[in-house]
């Protein structure tokens, strides 16, 4: 399996240029939509999670979203019923039926479960139109701004009782900034509050694009030491640092922050983070223990999970946390998603 690389060199993304199809007409790649979200901003939201992120975090919990272009999820381990219809429309050659000690695995009349070559495909996804089980499927949809306004008007009833609304996260909203905006500009036309989950890997002049339709603004922290960012994400924290600091007393801020066992939950590092946090008056600090949930994500999208440190946060590191909330932080924390 091939390891995992960031946004760098991706195809381009719907929405990551202006263009003259602005508004409800725009056009950006989606994850997914997931309604009633509770861990992503106040109140009862929709979360738009966009794909394409400049980022390569080592223990990323959802690859899906980091390249920009669509991609084939396999899950013809599970689902295959051997019918072998994607065999039949693939020009490239990139699917076989495969047999695992000498027994096939489908359990259909065609017999034998399929491998994919990643190598070959040229992600077409006629695989994937043909395939009555969901075994192949392609995750990354282009959407206008109209059908994801469609999903987010259903619960307005929701974030007007709860004082949630619609957030943005991925991936990286920024790397399809014309579409982000378009949308941000439609909630709030709407009068629905807004939500930016950012890297802050991005230009200001982007950020400055987007601020006036945003409300909220969840800024990811992973390491304040450039070095140790740059090895474990492939790209330095310069950007993400300046882009903190021109945000600070801008919008309301959150800073969240993935606590990942071997690479930031020192206690120096964890005190500096406090810091830093109150220095660019961040409303909330919020802390994301570290979860294997996204393994089983790799497989299926034909990489190997390059994080081995794969253990639990400690209590000892949980109460690190707690302690320098009660003695260094006035805001609010939270702990876990």
């Amino acid at each position: 399996m091939e390891a995992l690389p960031g946004a760098g060199g991706m195809e381009p993304v719907p929405g990551g240029e202006p263009s003259r199809a602005d508004g409800l007409e725009a056009k950006g790649r989606i994850v997914n939509i997931q309604k009633f979200s509770i861990h992503d901003g106040p109140g009862i939201r929709t979360t738009v999670f966009l794909k394409g992120c400049p980022l390569s975090c080592l223990w990323c919990a959802n690859p899906e979203s980091i390249r920009a272009f669509p991609e084939v999820i396999d899950n013809t381990e599970s689902l295959c019923n051997g019918c072998l219809r994607c065999i039949d429309v693939c020009r490239r050659r990139a699917l076989r039926a495969g047999r695992q000690g000498g027994r096939a695995k489908g359990t259909g009349a065609g017999g034998g479960i399929v491998r994919l070559d990643r190598r070959r495909c040229d992600r077409c996804m006629a695989c994937v139109d043909v395939c009555a089980t969901g075994a192949l499927r392609t995750i990354g949809e282009t959407k206008s701004v109209r059908e994801v306004m469609d999903v987010v008007l259903q619960d307005c009833a929701f974030y007007r009782t709860s004082g949630g609304g619609v957030t943005l996260s991925g991936g990286e909203p920024l790397v399809q900034p014309a579409f982000s905006r378009a949308l941000l500009r439609e909630c709030k036309a709407r009068g629905i509050h807004t939500a930016l989950d950012t890297s802050g890997h991005a230009s200001r002049e982007l950020l400055d694009r987007l601020l006036p339709f945003v409300d909220l603004v969840l800024y990811d922290i992973k390491h304040l030491d450039s070095g140790m960012h740059a090895r474990y994400t492939g790209q330095d924290n310069a950007i993400i640092m300046e882009n903190l600091r021109y945000l600070a007393g801008k919008v309301d801020l959150w800073i969240r922050v993935p606590v990942i066992p071997g690479f930031n939950d020192d206690p120096r590092t964890l005190a500096r983070i406090f810091r830093l946090s109150k220095a660019c008056r961040a409303e909330k600090l919020w802390f994301l223990p570290y979860h294997k949930w996204g393994i089983g994500k790799y497989a299926k999208l034909g990489r190997r999970y390059a994080w081995q440190r794969t253990g639990s946060v400690s209590g000892r590191t949980l109460s690190v946390i707690k302690g320098l909330a009660a003695s260094r932080w006035s805001g609010a924390v939270e702990l876990g998603d």
